[in-house]
């Protein structure tokens, strides 16, 4: 069964702004909650899958990445290849949503008490994600190459060896005692609803910081000069990527790195036009090479192989020359070569060869050449006696 398209899940066009899709997932979430269907397997898909559409759609990177494309575009944002619960990243607004009953929902979904990811107790944050275009010649695309490229990524502070704090010392946070998250009593048309929020002092970690490191302000990671070396595949095309798990920006006070995505872009050929793994040449020729026939030599990605022209060939006549296109990515099979020839019109001409022509058109005079169906078997004709 083909995935559905994430707006159509939430309900949403795709112009709507962050507070529209959050009102739409709540809506989705509160009508598929477990709670109010109980052993109904079909509503707890469709809770799954309203919340994986708005873990995409909710962030304005991955949102990007699936408008431009698709499900592909953001198959690697989950970390099995496709969504699961722990993918989710948005615990905190189902105590929004569902109030005291978050807890029974993220046990059931999430396995436990522990909310997002942790370490030792602690609330850890992911990195962010590394995006940058790679421009690739086509005769690179054709061979495969390694590519050295210089970036700039948040890694580990030296002056706090990542703490983010000078004196290497973090303090339990007294508003919500590690826990990370705090109660709020909120009323509503129903009554007064207590939820559960991210504590405003740690921010979610648990963890406060007295003095914190001049050096990165406390952040634990500071801009750092790298350079990363990519095998890229023979056969890429515009728009792949490729993804480097772990090479992006370092979390925050020793988190998780993010990934390095790397997109293809085709820079434009002078000479070749490129169709998925085949390859289109446009070659000109003259009068007499299009009447009398020829042999030509043809550029291609690995060097210039000679081609015939037979004799009475018309401008437009494409000619295939099989495996001379692309590679196929993590393939053995190859695409073609089509020649397209143009035969050309002279527009200045030396005295000889004006002579010349009209010579010919006497012939022409005798060929009584006038449009009609039967004009092609005429031609023909012409060439062949």
């Amino acid at each position: 069964m083909a995935k559905r398209d994430y707006y159509e899940v939430l309900g949403v066009d795709k112009n709507d702004d962050a507070t529209t899709i959050k009102k739409a997932y709540r809506k989705l979430a509160i009508k598929y909650h477990p709670d109010k269907n109980k052993d109904d397997k079909e509503a707890e898909e469709k809770f799954k899958e309203a919340s994986e559409a708005y873990e995409i759609l909710s962030d304005t990177d991955k949102r990007q990445r699936y408008d431009q494309y698709g499900h592909a575009g953001v198959q690697d944002m989950f970390s099995n290849g496709g969504f699961s619960w722990k993918d989710f990243t948005h615990t905190s607004e189902f105590s929004d949503i569902f109030g005291d009953g978050f807890g029974s929902i993220f046990d059931m979904f999430f396995g436990g008490s522990n909310r997002g990811s942790s370490r030792g107790g602690e609330r850890v944050f992911r990195g962010e994600d590394l995006q940058i275009s790679l421009p690739l010649t086509l005769e690179e695309i054709a061979t495969g190459v390694e590519k050295t490229i210089n970036l700039k990524v948040k890694d580990s502070c030296k002056s706090c060896e990542g703490t983010g704090s000078e004196d290497k010392k973090m303090s339990t946070c007294r508003q919500c005692q590690g826990s990370g998250q705090v109660r709020q009593m909120q009323r509503s048309i129903f009554g007064n609803m207590t939820t559960i929020v991210t504590c405003p002092s740690c921010r979610g970690e648990g963890k406060t910081i007295t003095k914190k490191c001049p050096d990165c302000n406390g952040e634990g990671r500071k801009v750092h000069k790298k350079s990363v070396t990519v095998k890229i595949p023979a056969g890429v095309s515009e728009g792949q990527h490729i993804l480097l798990s772990s090479y992006g920006n370092r979390g925050l006070r020793g988190g998780p790195k993010g990934d390095l995505i790397i997109f293809i872009k085709e820079k434009e050929d002078d000479t070749f036009i490129r169709d998925g793994s085949n390859l289109i040449l446009e070659y000109p020729i003259s009068f007499s090479q299009a009447t009398l026939g020829d042999k030509i030599v043809v550029p291609t990605l690995t060097g210039k192989v000679k081609m015939n022209v037979p004799p009475g060939t018309q401008s437009g006549k494409k000619f295939r020359l099989t495996n001379q296109g692309l590679p196929v990515v993590n393939s053995s099979t190859k695409g073609d070569l089509y020649v397209s020839v143009r035969v050309i019109t002279p527009t200045k001409l030396s005295n000889k060869e004006k002579e010349l022509f009209e010579q010919l058109a006497q012939f022409d005079k005798d060929r009584n050449m006038a449009p009609g169906k039967n004009f092609l078997k005429k031609m023909k004709g012409w060439f062949t006696g």
